[in-house]
């Protein structure tokens, strides 16, 4: 029986911790930010000739938008790769001085072979690359803010995906989560000493460490980010975060939008989760910070996962262990006070606060999720404009 409860025990730290490892993460950002610079100094270099990525599967209606915007861009040295991935592209037509639109022959079905497919393709050889959604529009000041963080030596960014829509209540909440993530996933995270987390698009790499990385795997389905960063920080790279590098985002707006969504992300964290072991050992065998507390972050399960377990936990407690049931609703407070740090630490508009009301519905769906992750590969992974509507 003492087995069964230490094993118990276990579960319940392994959970209750992703509570507070946020705020334990701020603390960490804000004694570094006291004492030490979390940026090397800039360095005389060459501004980056970028080779913008725009990947497209099957629907183009956005395409026009997505490369207006980037055409609006603030910078002179860069070219745009739009791959069509089965698409029908009789009706796009981009000014070619600018624009390489490239439809593969056969199709490809993965985002990296269409990255490769434009890479192999590129007029001339591009420094850096950047990846841009179908769906996502650029703030014109987009790649000099990248550049404030190649210039100091990093070798991959993250920008920041803001939302471009906030016309439903899954949107907002949507934005909600991408907020809460950018804020520690990102800003929190690579000031703590880490690296930011990759979030499958606004990102740039210099085009040798994209290529050393990705160049020798084939990765299909959803998940290709997971694949990258693990690659960027188990080989002793950083990830910078450029807060101030805007992409904006199109957010879920109906409820099977949302489960479709959610199942594809669910799947790919239980495929990929286990590389968070591969970089924790890593980085406690060479003393790495930044792997460390990268590989903590690869292994905390999906927000709605931990918290609704915390509930639970709470709950059995009750009626077994009243102390500890009073350390998890102590553990959910510090949570539901570190995302309420994260909402007003970020331009959050205040339809997205007035949305939190219906978080239980949103959690509701990403259950559905949950019980259609083991199909979610074969679901569509087109991007198209969903009617604005909610479910």
């Amino acid at each position: 029986m003492k087995i069964l409860e230490w094993i118990g025990l276990a579960i319940q730290v392994v959970i209750g911790y992703n509570l507070v490892f946020p705020v334990f993460l701020l603390l960490i950002y804000g004694i570094r930010k006291a004492f030490l610079s979390n940026r090397p100094a800039a360095n005389a270099f060459v501004p980056p000739d970028y080779g913008i990525i725009v990947t497209a599967y099957e629907y183009t209606a956005q395409l026009p938008a997505v490369v207006g915007s980037l055409l609006q861009l603030d910078y002179e040295r860069y070219h745009i790769y739009v791959v069509a991935d089965k698409c029908d592209i009789s009706n796009l037509h981009f000014p070619t001085g600018k624009v390489a639109l490239l439809r593969p022959e056969q199709v490809l079905g993965s985002n990296t072979r269409s990255h490769f497919y434009a890479i192999r393709r590129f007029i001339r050889p591009h420094t850096h690359l950047t990846i841009i959604d179908s769906d996502n529009l650029t703030d014109p000041a987009y790649l000099k803010e990248l550049n404030m963080y190649f210039s100091r030596g990093y070798e991959a960014v993250q920008g920041v995906r803001e939302a471009k829509n906030l016309d439903t209540t899954y949107a907002c909440l949507d934005a909600a989560r991408d907020i809460y993530y950018h804020f520690y996933d990102g800003k929190i995270l690579f000031g703590a000493g880490s690296s930011a987390t990759l979030a499958g698009s606004g990102m740039a790499f210099t085009t040798s460490l994209y290529e050393k990385v990705l160049g020798h795997l084939d990765v299909t389905g959803a998940g290709f980010d997971k694949v990258l960063q693990e690659g960027i920080v188990g080989r002793g790279y950083r990830i910078a975060f450029a807060e101030k590098a805007v992409v904006y985002d199109e957010k879920t707006t109906g409820s099977d939008q949302l489960v479709k969504q959610r199942a594809r992300w669910i799947n790919t964290w239980f495929k990929y989760f286990g590389y968070g072991f591969n970089i924790l050992f890593k980085g406690i065998g060479r003393f790495s910070l930044n792997q460390i507390l990268f590989g903590l972050v690869l292994l905390r399960p999906p927000l709605f996962i931990f918290l609704l377990l915390s509930v639970f936990f709470m709950l059995v407690n009750l009626l077994i262990a009243p102390v500890v049931s009073l350390l998890w609703l102590a553990g959910l407070i510090v949570f539901v006070l570190g995302f309420y740090i994260s909402l007003r630490s970020s331009p959050t508009d205040p339809k997205i606060y007035q949305s939190l009301v219906n978080i239980p519905k949103f959690m509701f769906f990403q259950l559905t999720a949950l019980v259609n992750a083991r199909r979610a590969n074969k679901i569509s992974v087109a991007t198209r404009q969903e009617n604005k509507t909610e479910g």
